[in-house]
């Protein structure tokens, strides 16, 4: 990966691994100048080393690399960090203190501004480096969900450096600030989720071209980007980069729930100013949706600009043209171009561009050899250039609710419910991530689901509670099928709930997955049909493995902007216990009152060892 954290950019950076013990030893000068004991302890300290508070008392970095330390211990004391990093910055040995003071910047500034000083740095290589981004401002860049990567099902941030006099035009070639993980080349689909979620992976900041990432998100992953310019003055874009500059050296166990890229990213943009805690509103998850939330409560971000994918060029290029460009321009991808003698001018231009876009987003979607592909893609605009008609499609309209709009990433709920055979209770739910299909629309990405960790719990009019539901992942998407492509629909949902038997409600565990199609529209109407095998273990199957397989449909409507309708069926018959089939029929209508509170009725059918009719409604509060 190209990093301006490489060489020759760090060719002279010192060396600092001996710093620490050397430093206790060394002769200080200018330490009169600091409390050390009330300093450390101070909000900008903490965030320059990244302290959080312990459980229970005291701080521990999440810096993981011990090069990132002039102290032996300095990841869980403040104090004794300082202390090593103030010997190192103020060193008797003026070439040790001027190295020292170049490896990090960030601390040097904020000392010799505590001390009433401008800070002096006389450092080659960070001027360079500075000079080469050139920067003016910040851009936090939100590529929105990839269902088919585990670390982006819920979206992705990053950070674009933007230079003096930028234009749109120009934004491509500028830089790009990116936190990811580092992940084994080996490791597959399922073990990448896996130690993804238990902090396996290493993370690190990388800086590289701002287009290298618009064309992974925007082309090879056909994903929209907004973009939402920060408001942070010169001097606040000069402290994150030369905090981000002393993060050369730093390491972190990557989390894809909390401790991730937008986390990370809050961490950096936070020492733009002394007020700023923005990690603080993450102790547990950090969505990125919701660190973008955040960054709009704290005043820092301006309204975005939307950069829409390689799929929504494509497909607004498709509803625009008519039938007879519609199959010409499918034939000129082909390598059969259209005879000029039967079209209009416009119509040629029309077809070419409508069939370069079509093949260049077969190129990267269906990753086709490079050569013959990239010669058609050439012909194609060379046939382009000598037709004299100005394109005739218009661009894509951003209708599209921005994600920092759409409704928080956690919910609670209470409800009621009342069945044909059970008691009238009363539930309780919880969801720790993220959004589900009849969940409001607006900010997300259509047809697609996640639902991390959902929890309901029930108490009835006798007193008794129990646990009803507690599904670890429930993902789905369904992107519907279009003239220019079709994408598979499927989903996997794992986890426990509650079948009707033949005295009460037998419990279950269980794993379920299935894969099909869906037509329609997202924001309109949208069918899809799945066909789905099922592993069930628990009271409900006699403890027994159970495997079942049929299918799995759905028919949603998305009524008005603030109603929504879901029919939702599954008829799931066991290969090994012809007797049983599971069926389950859900009729739901979804009311959204406010941004953050809606309110959801449905109507289930349930069969198993018995048939069970029940009615629910809920209360959600979206936070």
């Amino acid at each position: 990966m190209l990093s301006l954290f490489s060489a020759p950019a760090f060719a002279s950076t010192p060396d600092f691994t001996n710093t620490a013990t050397f430093a206790k030893t060394a002769t200080v000068t200018k330490n009169s100048d600091f409390n050390i004991p009330s300093l450390a302890n101070q909000a900008y300290w903490l965030k320059l080393v990244h302290y959080l508070p312990n459980t229970l008392s005291g701080y521990e970095s999440t810096v993981d690399s011990e090069d990132f330390f002039l102290a032996a211990n300095g990841k869980t004391h403040p104090q004794q960090e300082l202390a090593a990093t103030i010997n190192a910055l103020y060193h008797a040995d003026a070439s040790f203190a001027k190295a020292a003071r170049c490896q990090y910047p960030a601390r040097f500034t904020w000392l010799e501004s505590k001390a009433g000083r401008t800070a002096q740095l006389d450092c080659p290589e960070l001027e360079r480096w500075q000079k080469v981004l050139d920067p003016d401002g910040m851009t936090l860049v939100f590529p929105t969900a990839f269902m088919n990567n585990p670390s982006s099902m819920f979206g992705h941030t990053l950070l674009r450096i933007d230079a003096q006099d930028q234009t749109r035009n120009k934004e491509l070639v500028a830089f790009a600030v990116n936190f990811a993980a580092e992940p084994s080349q080996d490791d597959n689909a399922a073990m990448y989720a896996a130690k993804g979620l238990f902090g396996a992976y290493p993370g690190q900041f990388t800086v590289m071209p701002y287009y290298r990432k618009v064309r992974e998100y925007n082309d090879i992953e056909s994903r929209d980007i907004w973009e939402y310019p920060l408001n942070l003055s010169e001097q606040e874009v000069n402290r994150v980069l030369l905090h981000l500059w002393e993060m050369q050296s730093a390491t972190f166990d990557y989390y894809f729930l909390d401790e991730n890229c937008s986390y990370q990213l809050l961490a950096l943009l936070q020492l733009a100013r002394d007020d700023l805690s923005l990690v603080d509103d993450f102790p547990f998850q950090a969505i990125p949706s919701d660190t973008v939330k955040t960054l709009a409560s704290n005043d820092l971000i301006e309204t975005p600009s939307f950069r829409a994918s390689f799929g929504t060029r494509l497909l607004n290029m498709s509803q625009q043209a008519s039938p007879a460009v519609f199959e010409a321009a499918k034939k000129a991808k082909s390598g059969h171009f259209p005879d000029h003698q039967q079209y209009t001018d416009e119509q040629l231009a029309a077809i070419y561009e409508f069939a370069y876009e079509w093949l260049n987003f077969d190129f990267y979607d269906q990753a086709l050899p490079r050569d013959p592909y990239a010669q058609r893609l050439t012909k194609l605009l060379s046939m382009r250039s000598q037709v004299s008609a100005a394109s005739p499609f218009e661009s894509v309209a951003n209708i599209n609710v921005s994600p920092d709009k759409g409704h928080g990433s956690t919910r609670i709920g209470f409800g009621a419910r009342t069945a044909k055979n059970g008691l009238d209770a009363l539930s309780l739910e919880w969801r720790a991530a993220y959004h589900d299909l009849m969940d409001p629309q607006d900010g997300f990405v259509p047809g697609a689901q996640i639902s991390f960790v959902d929890v309901a719990i029930s108490q009835d009019k006798n007193g008794n509670t129990q646990l009803d539901k507690l599904y670890l992942i429930d993902a789905m998407t369904i992107a519907p099928k279009k003239r220019v492509f079709s994408s598979l629909s499927w989903n996997i949902r794992a986890g426990f709930d509650r079948l009707p038997g033949t005295e009460r409600q037998d419990s279950r565990w269980f794993a379920q997955g299935g894969v099909g199609q869906s037509w329609g529209e997202s924001d309109g109407l949208h069918a899809y049909a799945l066909w789905s095998t099922a592993l069930t273990h628990g009271d409900a199957s006699d403890n027994q493995f159970n495997l079942a397989t049929g299918i799995e449909s759905g028919l949603l409507w998305q009524l008005a902007d603030n109603h929504r309708l879901g029919v939702q069926a599954q008829y799931l018959p066991l290969l090994n216990r012809s007797s049983l089939t599971q069926s389950q029929v859900d009729m739901t209508w979804h009311w959204r009152v406010t941004d953050d509170w809606s309110i959801r009725s449905k109507a289930r059918y349930q069969h198993w060892e018995n048939e069970e009719m029940s009615g629910h409604i809920t209360s959600y509060f979206y936070f």
